[in-house]
């Protein structure tokens, strides 16, 4: 199944229905080439908190639904999130990163210990050919990942989760786009915090939530999620890899997010950033100079990931905003 939010094009050029609010958003299943909304008025986050099992139910209901052509509408990011937690999970693009960070391709003992993450920004996030405005930046930057979408299992409660378990909560996956504005992010982790403001203000989610029962016949034996992941730009390849060659597997994230703490239904869990190309900071660090150059604006950043889709993003205008108090 394929679960989206959308609004009607045709709402957008002057032709709205009579029982249409201007903007509306609507939240259902993408059908074929065409959408079709939940039934009763449900959104995606009650879709998430009613489980994999209610949404097949709930599919049946509606599956041969006219709805309205693929075509017609504008897709926006598939869901609200109730928090955004990004792993850094590819050891290639750790060590490409620190090439460029620190002058030498290491990666630091301890992220072989657990799946580090860092929350980011519920509120700044974007849907599928929105574009991104980013900061006053030298060095923006896209990051290809496949982010888990969190559901609910009735009888496992949200804390301190098995790997097992951990996998029954996984309801679908998306696309992530992780845009970093490197510079700002250079800065600001030399405090020892971050990223923050080289990260927040914008990241891509979509085309649309694919649920985890779909992409089953693409784990390895090993329970990882052997699917092809590549990012253009501009039409042009410029990084491609294998989920499955990240250090754990998807579950173990979702585990190890929920240690001392909770996942809800609607949670984000980013992959990280995949290797072989996820990144122009990764490429930056291996060639030893800024080539392939910076994103700038009118770029577009195209992302596919096998068995979801294709992302969509282009550089919009940067915004220039006050320059922050330096302490007294």
């Amino acid at each position: 199944m394929r679960i989206a939010r959308w609004q009607n094009q045709v709402a957008e050029r002057g032709a709205q229905r009579r029982d249409e609010a201007p903007g509306a958003v609507y939240e259902g299943f993408v059908i074929g080439d065409r959408v079709v909304p939940f039934p009763d008025g449900l959104t995606v986050a009650d879709i998430l908190a009613r489980g994999l099992g209610a949404t097949g139910e709930l599919h049946t209901r509606v599956r041969d639904a006219a709805g309205t052509p693929l075509s017609q509408v504008r897709l926006l990011a598939p869901l609200v999130p109730a928090a955004i937690r990004d792993f850094v999970a590819f050891e290639e693009h750790v060590e490409g990163i620190s090439a460029g960070v620190e002058g030498k391709s290491d990666v630091a003992p301890e992220w072989y210990q657990a799946p580090t993450f860092y929350f980011t920004n519920p509120h700044t996030v974007l849907g599928p050919d929105e574009p991104v405005s980013p900061p006053v930046t030298e060095r923006l930057d896209f990051e290809l990942e496949l982010a888990v979408i969190v559901g609910a299992v009735p009888g496992i409660g949200q804390a301190n989760l098995s790997a097992q378990d951990a996998a029954s909560v996984i309801f679908g996956y998306t696309i992530m786009n992780d845009w970093s504005a490197r510079d700002l992010q250079g800065r600001e982790m030399k405090v020892r915090l971050g990223p923050a403001k080289g990260k927040d203000f914008g990241m891509s989610l979509g085309p649309w939530i694919v649920t985890a029962d779909e992409l089953e016949p693409y784990l390895d034996e090993d329970g990882f999620l052997a699917v092809r992941a590549e990012v253009y730009v501009n039409d042009e390849l410029l990084g491609e890899d294998l989920i499955s060659n990240m250090g754990w597997p998807l579950p173990e994230l979702v585990a190890y997010a929920s240690r001392n703490s909770r996942v809800v239904p609607g949670d984000v869990l980013g992959s990280g950033t995949v290797g072989n190309g996820g990144c122009l900071g990764e490429l930056w660090g291996r060639n030893g100079a800024l080539t392939p150059p910076p994103l700038a604006t009118g770029d577009v950043v195209r992302m596919v990931i096998e068995g979801i889709g294709e992302l969509s993003g282009a550089v919009g205008p940067q915004v220039a905003a006050p320059e922050p108090a330096a302490c007294a």
